[in-house]
């Protein structure tokens, strides 16, 4: 757990590391088609490395062996090459107003990174998922920060050879799934036996999932400059989502050894187990949303100035809002994941969907400022999304309960 905890949060660390050489070696304008390419590389990792990973880890732990991976290796090759020059035609089809190309031929290449990065998620999904079901979490802490070192280096490279295109640093972004290229993890045995369920339908529930809860964690921003809010005000939320999202990251990284316990749990059968451990998240969120509702009432705002700058502010109602959606996306998370054990991923993206209907109604609520609204309705998806995932995952443990197969 060491491991993953130091692999997750340096590899955090270096990703922002990779950003800010890059706006300082070509700045704020020539380095904006990067910024797509990074802000799309975040995307894929919720729509493919996620999904892939988890997907990978418990199919070893449900079918007892990797033959369930291996059968369905062709077809996600297949499926991950198809969505590959699928995303590739879409950019290149809107690359003026994504990448400006109209006014920088080299930023034409930019659509082919962007199948590029689709590949290479995938890839490192199910390299992570493989290491994972092997319990070589070692590998899979090392693999996580060299993914962003290997980037770091390339671009300090590039900085020091006096490059100043922008593609180059968008090569430089691919360059890092190179810790991809383990052989090891693609040669996978026969022993277990087939799945009952479909790949593609378990790994499209958990994309959509976590694509819906990645973009409620993080398109306050986007929502809120579409709700009429000042310049000033979408920096302070996005300074603060940031700031308070920064143990979700670290969480994303640890989980990659729960997924096959907790499959292993729902093969066995072992109900009682996992109530205790659903009822135990309940209390934990309980007691953590009280603990950053205080923290980001008493102190957030001096923390955002720290980290900020001075010019950066926030309400402190506000503050507390987000303290405690982000508290809750960690939550949301960790149920997330019992719900991949139980094999019922469908179940989060209509758990998000519906969560987003109130969502909805506080953005175009009358009479409001924008941050507010925009703040509330953060706050109010993601607690309407815990409690229907923890309702989701009740019911499933139930239907295991009774022996009914089909949950």
């Amino acid at each position: 757990m060491s491991a993953l905890a130091l692999g997750s949060a340096t590899s955090g660390m270096l990703a922002y590391v990779f950003f800010a050489i890059v706006t300082r070696a070509l700045g704020a304008t020539a380095a904006a088609p990067v910024s797509v390419l990074w802000t799309y590389w975040s995307f894929a990792g919720a729509a493919l490395t996620f999904p892939l990973q988890h997907w990978a880890a418990r199919s070893v732990a449900a079918h007892e062996g990797e033959g369930a991976v291996r059968q369905a290796l062709a077809g996600l090759v297949a499926t991950s090459a198809v969505l590959a020059v699928v995303t590739t035609a879409v950019s290149w089809l809107v690359r003026n107003p994504l990448f400006h190309s109209s006014t920088d031929p080299g930023a034409s290449w930019f659509p082919l990174l962007v199948g590029g990065v689709t590949l290479g998620s995938a890839a490192m999904g199910l390299v992570r998922g493989v290491l994972s079901a092997r319990h070589r979490f070692g590998m899979v802490a090392a693999g996580l920060f060299a993914e962003n070192a290997v980037r770091c280096l390339v671009a300090v490279a590039l900085v020091v050879g006096g490059v100043h295109a922008a593609v180059a640093y968008g090569l430089a972004l691919l360059a890092g799934y190179v810790v991809a290229a383990q052989p090891s993890a693609y040669r996978l045995s026969r022993a277990g036996h087939g799945p009952r369920e479909s790949p593609l339908a378990f790994i499209g529930g958990a994309a959509g999932g976590q694509l819906l809860g990645q973009t409620v964690l993080t398109g306050g921003p986007v929502v809120l400059a579409l709700a009429g809010g000042a310049p000033a005000q979408v920096t302070a939320l996005f300074a603060a989502l940031a700031l308070f999202r920064a143990p979700y990251t670290l969480a994303i990284g640890l989980v990659a050894q729960v997924t096959g316990g907790l499959t292993r749990l729902v093969v066995e059968r072992r109900v009682e187990v996992l109530r205790r451990i659903r009822n135990g998240i309940i209390l934990v969120t309980v007691a953590g949303s009280a603990g950053a509702a205080a923290v980001g009432l008493l102190i957030g705002r001096w923390a955002l100035r720290l980290v900020f700058g001075s010019d950066v502010e926030l309400g402190r109602g506000l503050l507390l809002v987000v303290a405690v959606g982000s508290t809750l996306a960690i939550a949301n998370l960790l149920v997330t994941l019992m719900v991949l054990a139980h094999g019922r991923a469908p179940r989060l993206v209509v758990s998000w969907v519906i969560a987003l209907v109130p969502g909805a109604l506080c953005v175009a609520l009358p009479g409001v400022g924008a941050t507010t609204r925009t703040c509330g309705a953060f706050g109010v998806v993601e607690a309407v999304a815990f409690g229907l995932l923890v309702v989701a995952v009740a019911r499933s443990a139930a239907a295991l309960d009774r022996g009914d197969e089909d949950r």
